[in-house]
């Protein structure tokens, strides 16, 4: 699940009641109303530029979680890692998993500052020092946070990946 932002350039295909099939430029399939297609795609939606991935997704702290979700209104964990490096001109895969199989893997020892922590169907951002910054679902916590790697957390890494 994920959003098209406004904007974003699509692939439409089969049209049935209302509704087109499509495809993001990230190669998510989906369906949308026909009418929402009626806006003009953006020429300049993915331009690359000089920054941070991790300071781009610090910009999203306190947003709410939301499964799916990809703006300041609610994200999810994916999402996040998908945004920050999107906002950066860099279009990589949308879910945990496909960011997962994407990225260079690299060692516990090799980690810096912006690599990702992966969880099998969860994604954050390292941050050194034993931090991370990501978008949890979590019961006591539903947003984008910066904390300490949570314990039920840390047990879970699959890998450790860096998108260079």
């Amino acid at each position: 699940m994920t959003q098209a932002l406004p904007g974003e350039p699509l692939s439409a295909g089969e049209e049935l009641k209302g509704w087109v099939r499509i495809r993001t430029a990230y190669d998510y399939p989906g369906w949308v109303r026909a009418e929402a297609l009626d806006g003009l795609v953006d020429a300049n939606w993915l331009v690359a530029r000089a920054g941070d991935p991790v300071e781009e997704a610090r910009s999203y702290l306190g947003a709410p979680y939301e499964w799916g979700g990809m703006t300041e209104r609610g994200i999810d964990c994916s999402g996040l890692v998908h945004m920050a490096f999107r906002r950066l001109g860099r279009l990589i895969p949308r879910d945990a998993d496909q960011q997962e199989s994407a990225g260079e893997p690299v060692g516990p020892s090799e980690l810096c500052r912006g690599d990702l922590v992966c969880y099998g169907d969860h994604i954050a951002f390292w941050l050194g020092d034993g931090r991370i910054l990501h978008a949890t679902g979590r019961e006591d916590v539903r947003a984008v946070v910066e904390e300490q790697h949570p314990r039920e957390l840390a047990a879970r890494v699959r890998a450790y990946v860096r998108f260079s």
